[in-house]
């Protein structure tokens, strides 16, 4: 598993992937963001194959809490087929591992839907602590804040 740069042809490919209710929330439905420099957006593929991407800067934060740039903002998703089985932990793993060397921030932070239960587990085990929940001021969905320091 390793991480690549964002092209057209993966944008595309992420823009039809469909999630199961509850998850539906995290389709995407345009290539253009993913392809946008400020969005931060690379690849994860395995084996040739495109299964998952990250992001690192704002794409990460969710309306309606503070930020600041104590931290770097990272999110991410797997391919719909590929989500349940157990890739998470290593896919965060290898995104993490890719914004150090990039980036070298003081500390990563995720913005994960409280009812993510499968995403909060998966950063609870990385390293990751809770440090606020706050509900987004588009959807009034709730979220949670997590940090994990580096070094």
């Amino acid at each position: 598993m390793r991480i690549v740069a964002m092209t057209p042809e993966y944008a595309a490919d992420i823009a039809t992937w469909r999630y199961p209710a509850p998850y539906q929330r995290y389709d995407m439905t345009e290539a253009a963001p993913l392809l946008d420099p400020v969005n931060g957006f690379v690849a994860l593929v395995d084996g040739g194959e495109l299964i998952g991407f990250r992001s690192f800067g704002p794409d990460g934060r969710v309306p309606g809490w503070r930020y600041d740039d104590a931290a770097l903002d990272t999110g991410g998703g797997l391919r719909p087929s590929r989500t349940g089985q157990g890739l998470g932990r290593r896919a965060l793993a290898v995104g993490l591992a890719y914004g150090r060397e990039r980036f070298a921030p003081p500390a990563f932070r995720v913005t994960v839907a409280a009812d993510n239960e499968r995403a909060l587990k998966v950063v609870g085990s990385s390293g990751f602590v809770r440090v606020d929940e706050f509900a987004a001021t588009t959807t009034g969905l709730r979220y949670v804040v997590l940090v994990r320091t580096e070094g």
